[in-house]
């Protein structure tokens, strides 16, 4: 079965909303409020630095603070400013409306005259919403281009597949991004045929035949888009097993390919009608219309768009955000034709551009790269204006809300439990509370004291008995996650033997975690169909931590082994840690070897590391960048040394091995090393050279988890009647790499 991400119950959308937090006991403030203690640092919307802001208001306890309403000075405590609903609502409204680039003065303006209140630091939270959550483009030093303004009128390409043709049928899937609204599902977009609406069908189908047409917006969340095509689904979904059927809403397109002789490779030239509501203009472009020439710009555009991209924004929250910046940089040459799909060019024509894991998830990423851990649950944690209570909470690493707090309160009460120490002490695990000082302490009980104090008058734990169990759960594990990590933090053990991401995947179940408690935080009841996703999601997060932490056991236990094997054995020398991986799987593993290793010596450890029997033929080859910014592929002889490759800076090599499998060799950091080859980690089984390609691979896998018994017998035939596609014994691989002569 397809390794799907179970704890995505939500998407990662563009608008990633924030709660308005409550002031503490204060009047509103008057303008003698804007200069306390706020630390705003150099705003900049430069589209070349992209840098973001963050604004932390620390404002302390008992301030002088003059109320706006009667000019009384009055000392009071307060734990936050921020926008009230009603302006951020104005935000949102501006900025799905706004066709030009407009300057923050405009929106500032625009929110303002929706609601005067708290005003005073307005300018710098709007600066700091758009650009730490990205809500828009920046464009020069002074001015931003919404998401509609950059994308309405824009013109694309979908090409239908053959399965479609034959269908009568379009699934627009992943087929409009960048071009739609974010918060639209596809199922809500609205197409035309000559001015004329496109009716609505819909189709049933086992899940796997629709996944291809959702993996735009992240191999991991294909599952989540299907299960909102309908209610139907979502419940399937809602169980730890994959649905065998669903049904998925398509476009009734049997009239208009017959209309229009349509035949595999032919096009359609989409235009955004209406980017807010997701209304689109369909035209038919014959397949022999375009030449390769003609959309040669346009193909170097879109490479170069997403690498601008990548370096900027790194990973990004998502996918889609990933591909929206690239087509905004990559400018108005991206937004109109000739152009290739996104899915072809993402898929088929381009070889820089990959689909990478990214903890849990996935991303867009130069291809031959892993993208870094960050060793820190603050990976991709943007929080603009963040609270006194929020900001010691997140130098403590732990990128949590107030309402995640709040959450921790309500469990408290659930679990009869009225101690703000206690409360203290699950919310920062001791390893954690033993850094705070006296003052970070105290403003932290004094909020989890007025927390109760809001909540346990009007609490029951009647009605709160379904959502408490899983606020619970959840509550366990997110204390147990940000304990893990600070733990990992402070290990001794190399970062070479960690497995990979390990940091990104604990951000993204801490992030999860966090999310749903957010959800929970209030008296508000989940429905029946939210706590079943909620406690799937559970399961899945869960599933996750104890694989880390069984990842993490199994590398310190090679850490310890490899220690006395290098003292053993007199591991004096220099070395050099090797990433080396096999493209287009999952298969991957970490060897130290000597400096003065040749890549024919390389050559040898990756037979020996994949148990393969060197029947194919071979060559290293290294990218090099040309003046138009494409890569040529440059043979690397056989007897360079890894030093000399360090030297030279050649630090990312591909092993071509056959006409089919391509390995990916990163060069990492020094290490001390033995005579021999060692691993040091590493995942998953490798396939047997002879089955022809990672994409023969992943399909054999499959078949052997979730096919027919015809199918897994086939399978089996080709990858072995032993093999597991999850095992991996460093110990036998290092036997393996001792007989290396």
């Amino acid at each position: 079965m397809r390794n799907v991400d179970k704890t995505a119950v939500s998407i990662l959308k563009w608008y990633e909303r924030a709660r308005v937090v409550k002031l503490v006991d204060t009047p509103d403030l008057g303008s003698g409020a804007d200069g306390i203690g706020v630390r705003v640092p150099s705003f900049a919307m430069d589209s070349d630095s992209l840098r973001t802001i963050d604004v932390n208001l620390w404002i302390g306890k008992n301030r002088s603070i003059t109320c706006r309403n009667c000019g009384r000075k009055e000392k009071k405590t307060i734990y936050c400013v921020s926008m009230t609903f009603n302006q951020e609502e104005a935000l949102y409204d501006f900025l799905e409306n706004a066709m030009e680039p407009f300057t923050l003065e405009e929106i500032v303006a625009y929110v303002h005259d929706t609601d005067t209140t708290r005003s005073g630091r307005l300018a710098v939270q709007i600066a700091a919403l758009i650009n730490v959550k990205r809500l828009a483009f920046p464009k020069g030093s002074k001015k931003w281009v919404s998401r509609r303004g950059c994308f309405e009128q824009a013109r694309f390409v979908i090409k239908p597949s053959r399965t479609e043709i034959m269908n009568g049928i379009l699934i627009p899937g992943h087929r409009c991004v960048p071009f739609a609204n974010p918060l639209i599902r596809p199922k809500e977009y609205s197409f035309f045929w000559k001015k004329k609406p496109i009716r609505w069908t819909g189709m049933e189908g086992d899940p796997e035949e629709f996944y291809p047409y959702y993996t735009i917006f992240g191999e991991e969340y294909t599952p989540h888009y299907i299960a909102m095509e309908n209610e139907d689904n979502e419940y399937a979904y809602s169980e730890r097993e994959e649905p065998a059927v669903v049904s998925i809403n398509t476009l009734n397109m049997s009239g208009i390919y017959r209309e229009t002789g349509f035949v595999p490779g032919d096009r359609f030239v989409t235009k955004t009608l209406d980017w807010k509501k997701g209304c689109f203009a369909l035209e038919k472009i014959s397949k022999d219309i375009w030449s390769e020439s003609d959309m040669a710009d346009w193909f170097s555009t879109a490479e170069n768009g997403f690498k601008k991209a990548f370096k900027i924004l790194g990973p990004g929250v998502s996918t889609e955000e990933q591909i929206a910046y690239a087509y905004f940089l990559g400018g108005k040459r991206l937004c109109d034709i000739p152009a290739y799909s996104l899915e072809e060019f993402l898929y088929e024509k381009t070889d820089s551009i990959e689909i990478v894991p990214y903890g849990i998830e996935t991303r867009f990423w130069f291809a031959g790269k892993e993208i870094p851990d960050s060793k820190s649950l603050l990976d991709g944690q943007r929080i603009a204006d963040r609270t006194l209570i929020e900001d010691i909470l997140h130098s403590k690493q732990i990128p949590v809300s107030e309402f995640v707090v709040q959450a921790y309160v309500r469990d408290a009460l659930y679990r009869r439990d009225t101690s703000v120490e206690n409360v203290l002490l699950r919310l920062i695990p001791s390893n954690i509370a033993q850094t705070l000082n006296l003052r970070e302490w105290n403003i932290l009980a004094d909020y989890i004291a007025e927390a109760f104090a809001e909540i346990q008058p009007n609490y029951s734990l009647f009605t709160d008995k379904i959502a408490g169990p899983i606020r619970q759960n959840l509550v366990d594990l997110h204390t147990a996650v940000v304990e893990f990590a600070a733990t990992l933090r402070k290990d001794s053990m190399n970062d070479a033997y960690l497995p990979q991401q390990v940091f990104i995947m604990l951000s993204q179940v801490q992030t999860h975690a966090a999310n749903l408690l957010d959800e929970l935080s209030d008296a508000e009841e989940p429905s029946e169909i939210d706590i079943l996703a909620m406690d799937n999601a559970y399961q899945g997060m869960l599933d996750t931590y104890d694989e880390v932490r069984s990842m993490i056991s199994d590398s310190l236990l090679a850490f310890r082994k490899s220690n006395i094997y290098l003292v053993k054995n007199g591991g004096k020398q220099k070395g050099r840690l090797l990433q080396i991986g096999i493209g287009g799987t999952d298969v991957w593993r970490r060897v130290i070897v000597p400096e003065t290793y040749t890549l024919e010596n390389i050559h040898h450890v990756i037979q020996k590391l994949f148990s393969w029997e060197d029947d194919l033929p071979h060559q290293f080859t290294c990218g090099a960048a040309l003046e138009n910014g494409s890569l040529e592929a440059t043979v690397i002889e056989t007897d360079v040394t890894i030093r000399e490759l360090n030297a030279q800076r050649m630090l990312d090599v591909n092993y071509e091995y056959g006409e089919l499998w391509n390995v990916k060799i990163i060069v990492l950091s020094p290490e001390e090393s033995k005579e021999q080859a060692l691993c040091v980690a590493g995942e998953k089984a490798a396939p047997p050279e002879t089955i022809n390609g990672p994409v023969r691979f992943r399909k054999n896998i499959f078949a052997l988890e979730s096919g027919t018994a015809e199918e897994k017998q086939a399978a089996k035939k080709k990858l072995g009647d032993e093999f597991d596609p999850h095992f991996f014994d460093i110990d036998q691989c290092n036997s393996i790499l001792g007989r290396i002569q």
